[in-house]
């Protein structure tokens, strides 16, 4: 019994002391919620701090990039304006450059006229031609040959009407004459009148005609006097005939007179460019003429070389033949000197013989550049080989009946090793080629500006023809176009 309530104490105490365990633990409960509400609360804290600074930043970021997209719009903004005033620029300079074109045109149209009286002027700067008076001007180196020659109104061909721009020139210039002759034919009231201005008119242009036809290189001035000669003479028929035509003749064969001068000029510009096409012939085939020169004074020196060669041969056959035979030892080595000697000196004159042979074997030879402008145009050309003495042979053979026109040569090139020096050219030129299934084909689509600096590059020394002269080509085409304009 007594046990039991013993027990039952001991129990109570430990019970007690649990309770007391049990509220220590409640009481650590309460302060660890109570801490962990506090660290939620800062960290609540902190965090809505951050956020908040986080947001002053990007707003601080976001008001500069809003700012930056204001300056851009307003930079957009000038440029605009600066694009607009650029424009309404572009359209003023337009109509300026419509205006000064219309305004050159006039100029034009009136400059063959101002010419023509300054001419007049200068011609009588001592003469008031200005005044009625005019009946009184003194003609100067007075034609007096009483049978007067009225050639036929023919229509001659002109060489200047085979190159381009000399024709574009001729034709304006003849554009201007048949201006003032419509404007002087108004001024003919009698049908008289009319009839002698017309006569006139026709002597004019034969005579114009013919010292066209007649001029030559060198001759310029020639024609050109030739042309005051005619004028002059026609001045003085006027000044013997009809007083009352007497000063619009006087006008209007002097104004005439400045535009014959000017064909005449034009005209000889196309002998001139011959010329300068004769003169690069002439150097080309200098050249060639003193490539054959040189060819035969290598075959002069080859002939020698080659006796040279010859002695040098024997004389080393004794020398091997005495070696072969002596015994003494001091002998021995003066033999075996000598033919050492002869033995360089040989190899020295083989070595020369091979240079010259080298020069005169197969690969030696002329790499041409030809073009066929009737034929192929002016961007193709021709690129080969030939060993001939004269190239121009095979250059003629490849224009006698393949082509419908002869070609022109640009550029003749002579070369030790010419067949290395035409496949260098051919393959710089390969993607360029007018046929690239068969390479025998040796045409090459390319402009003379490249062709003359590839030639240049390679060969600096070789001389290079950049004109097309297509003379038959050219020609023919003169001679459609005035079978169209008589059509």
């Amino acid at each position: 019994m007594f046990k039991n309530i013993k027990e039952l104490f001991r129990l109570r105490k430990v019970i007690e002391e649990k309770n007391v365990e049990l509220n220590n633990l409640n009481n650590n409960i309460l302060e660890l919620n109570k801490e962990k509400e506090n660290r939620i609360r800062n960290l609540d804290n902190e965090v809505n701090a951050e956020v908040e600074k986080l947001r002053l930043e990007k707003q601080d970021e976001v008001f500069k990039f809003s700012e930056k997209i204001e300056n851009i719009k307003l930079e957009i903004s000038k440029e605009a304006e600066k694009i607009e005033r650029v424009e309404n620029l572009n359209n003023e300079v337009e109509k300026l450059e419509k205006k000064l074109s219309r305004e050159n045109k006039k100029l034009n149209k009136i400059k063959p006229l101002y010419n023509s009286i300054q001419y007049i002027i200068e011609k009588y700067k001592d003469q008031d031609i200005f005044k009625e008076n005019i009946e009184d001007l003194i003609l100067k180196e007075k034609f007096h040959d009483d049978e007067i020659e009225f050639n036929p109104t023919i229509k001659l061909k002109l060489h200047c009407m085979d190159v381009k721009e000399l024709r574009k020139a001729f034709n304006e210039n003849e554009k201007c004459i048949n201006e003032v002759l419509k404007k002087y034919e108004g001024r003919y009231n009698t049908k008289a009148n009319a009839t002698i201005y017309k006569l006139m008119v026709i002597a004019l242009k034969a005579e114009q005609q013919n010292i066209l036809y007649n001029l030559k290189y060198g001759k310029l001035e020639k024609a050109v006097e030739d042309v005051k000669t005619t004028t002059q003479k026609y001045l003085d028929i006027a000044a013997e005939g009809n007083q009352s035509i007497f000063n619009t003749m006087v006008k209007f064969v002097n104004e005439i007179e400045f535009l014959f001068i000017r064909a005449v000029e034009i005209e000889y510009e196309y002998y001139i460019k011959k010329e300068q096409q004769k003169e690069e012939q002439a150097r080309l085939r200098e050249q060639m003429r003193q490539e054959a020169e040189d060819r035969k004074v290598l075959e002069q020196q080859k002939k020698q070389i080659e006796k040279e060669e010859e002695k040098y041969k024997t004389e080393m056959s004794k020398v091997e033949e005495a070696l072969a035979r002596a015994e003494d030892n001091e002998v021995l080595e003066k033999l075996k000197m000598k033919l050492e000697e002869l033995q360089n000196q040989l190899d020295n004159v083989e070595h020369k013989k091979e240079d010259i042979v080298k020069r005169q074997n197969g690969k030696a030879g002329y790499v041409y550049i030809i073009s066929n402008l009737g034929s192929f145009g002016d961007k193709t050309f021709k690129i080969g080989m030939t060993r001939r003495l004269n190239p121009q042979d095979r250059v003629d053979e490849l224009g006698d009946a393949s082509v419908p026109f002869v070609f022109d040569v640009h550029s003749f090139i002579f070369s030790d090793d010419a067949v290395g020096l035409e496949q260098k050219l051919h393959n710089i030129l390969n993607d360029k080629r007018t046929n690239k299934i068969n390479f025998r084909k040796e045409f090459f689509n390319v402009s003379i500006d490249e062709l003359e600096e590839l030639v240049q590059e390679i060969e600096p020394t070789a001389e290079f023809n950049r004109t097309m002269v297509a003379e038959q080509y050219r020609q023919t085409i003169s001679i459609n176009e005035e079978s169209q304009v008589l059509v």
